[in-house]
This record gives C-alpha cells, sequence and structure tokens, in this order.
C-alpha cells in the first residue's frame, strides 16, 4: 500500500503533515503487512510516478478533488501530526474517510 503525506521536512522523525497549500514535500510510505518497508520524500507531486493508494491530509477543508478523481483514497488525519502518529493511526484505522465528511 503506497501512502501519501504532505510535510514540513524531509526527516522522517521530525516531518509533520501540512495543509496542501503549505506543503513543502511529499512523503510516499510502502507500507506492507504493517510495517513501513520503504519511503522516499519528493519535493513535488509530479515527480511521483508510482500508483497512491492513499493520500492523508489534515482537515476537510482541503482541496482534494485531484486525488479523487485519480481514484486515490483521501483520509483525514485530524489529530495525528507526526508521519510516525499518522501511520499508526492508519494501521489502527483512526484515520477519517474524507467522503464521510463532505
Amino acid at each position: 500500500m503506497q501512502i501519501l503525506i504532505p510535510v514540513d521536512d524531509t526527516d522522517f522523525e521530525e516531518a509533520n503533515i501540512t495543509l496542501l497549500d503549505d506543503v513543502k514535500h511529499w512523503i510516499l510510505i510502502n507500507l506492507e503487512e504493517g510495517q513501513v518497508q520503504e519511503y522516499k520524500f519528493y519535493n513535488t507531486r509530479e515527480e511521483i510516478t508510482v500508483w497512491i493508494d492513499v493520500v492523508v491530509v489534515k482537515n476537510s477543508k482541503e482541496y482534494v478533488w485531484p486525488f479523487m478523481e485519480a481514484n486515490i483514497a483521501v483520509l483525514m488525519a485530524p489529530l495525528q501530526r507526526s508521519v510516525e502518529d499518522i501511520i499508526e493511526a492508519f494501521l489502527f484505522k483512526e484515520l477519517h474517510d474524507f467522503n464521510v465528511n463532505m
């Protein structure tokens, strides 16, 4: 599963989710069997050439239609900020489905 998160830093331990309007980098995380297999930072979304299964955004006011039109699931991290917290919340199904909150 490929999970995309807009972040403010290229350090996995320090990176926090940002608003799409404020994104500085993107982290693409390959998650398999509940474990992070690998991750890579990108400066722009256009650099990413692999299929993205899920994008995680900060709140329901984000402009996510480009993701939805590309059939990418959109989840919200209402309380989580760090990449590690977001991955943990994803695994425990604690992230909110963007479509439900529309």
